[in-house]
């Protein structure tokens, strides 16, 4: 996964730093965290520390991703 950090913009790369998501797959737009098991717990984490850092991301998430235990950090 290191090698794929090279395309990812500065507030992402915090973001990852900070959330340390064990599996998560680099997209166009932003990254795709899988696994999760307490994904309302987690969704939320992601949204404190992306409000605190004042990072310009947003998380989305739908059923589609409910499927795979996942949701997504996108640049604004």
């Amino acid at each position: 996964m290191e090698n794929s950090l090279l395309n990812v913009s500065s507030d992402l790369q915090t973001f990852i730093n900070k959330f340390e998501p064990v599996k998560f797959k680099v997209m166009a737009k932003g990254i795709e965290v899988r696994g999760i098991n307490n994904m309302h717990n987690n969704i939320l984490e992601a949204k404190s520390i992306i409000e605190r850092l004042k990072l310009n991301l947003t998380v989305s998430h739908n059923a589609e991703m409910l499927s795979y235990k996942g949701f997504e950090v996108n640049n604004l």
